[in-house]
């Protein structure tokens, strides 16, 4: 039997990992991709807000030529600390039950049934896309996700939302050649856009290089156009590609599930 299950491989989780090797407890951390796995979904560019000592865990120090690092050293960091540690890590092994047995816990995945004290879900929210729940979200063209601008070459591309994701995939794909319209609910981008990003962005739209639609719904996803409901009123627009860039949030179904209670002024 094991001291400690973690359930996921995210910065979160080696960090349980670390300090349960340090005081001695077997551990086990599953995971059911690769390595911080939700950061290798990250923008290929992208940089974090953050700068390198707020990212450090396990007092391994975190070198970067920039003063906020990118995905790439990121990725590098977070491999060498597990491996410093030789940490205890089952990747691509996914979890499906967690219920409380007597003592311990026991823990099945695809592969495998496990015994242990304790668990840990460190499982993140990055995996699990807010949805729009309107026809034509399933469309190949549509993704919740951005990676990078170079496919997107003179395309009509729409991007739906307004904080930080939303706000540097807009910018970056119109340095590459896009045609990028921003739609949001909203009657503005919001506050939290980072100080050095949204005046970027207000710029580009004040000069039209990007359009923006604000206090509007996108209500379906065609072929070649989007349905939009402008202040109440219907609109079509022509596009190629979609970014649903709308947040993400943890898996509640599966922490319900291995028996996590959840309070909605605390989610």
């Amino acid at each position: 039997m094991l001291d400690l299950i973690i359930i996921g491989a995210g910065p979160s989780g080696l960090s349980v990992a670390i300090e349960a090797q340090k005081n001695g407890l077997s551990h086990l951390v599953i995971e059911k991709g690769g390595i911080v796995n939700a950061i290798r979904k990250f923008p290929t560019e992208m940089t974090f807000f953050s700068t390198p000592e707020l990212l450090e865990i396990g007092n391994v120090p975190f070198t970067s030529a920039q003063m906020r690092p990118t995905r790439a050293e990121g990725l590098e960091y977070y491999t060498r600390v597990a491996s410093h540690y030789a940490l205890q890590c089952h990747f691509f092994e996914t979890v499906t039950s967690v219920h409380h047995s007597g003592e311990s816990f026991v823990v099945k995945t695809n592969r495998n049934v496990y015994l242990a004290r304790n668990v840990v879900m460190a499982t993140g929210y990055y995996d699990n896309p807010n949805r729009l729940g309107i026809p034509g979200e399933e469309r190949a063209t549509v993704s919740h996700y951005y990676h990078e601008p170079y496919a997107y070459y003179r395309q009509n591309v729409l991007i739906i939302g307004a904080k930080n994701s939303a706000a540097i995939a807009a910018l970056e794909l119109y340095r590459h050649g896009a045609h990028v319209t921003l739609v949001h609910r909203g009657p503005a981008l919001s506050d939290k856009i980072k100080y050095w990003i949204l005046p970027d962005l207000q710029n580009r739209i004040t000069e039209g290089s990007i359009t923006a639609h604000f206090n509007t719904t996108v209500t379906s996803i065609g072929e070649h156009s989007v349905h939009l409901l402008k202040e109440g009123v219907p609109a079509e627009l022509p596009v190629d590609f979609v970014f649903a860039l709308t947040g993400y949030h943890p898996d509640y179904d599966f922490l319900r599930a291995c028996g996590v209670e959840l309070h909605g002024e605390t989610l």
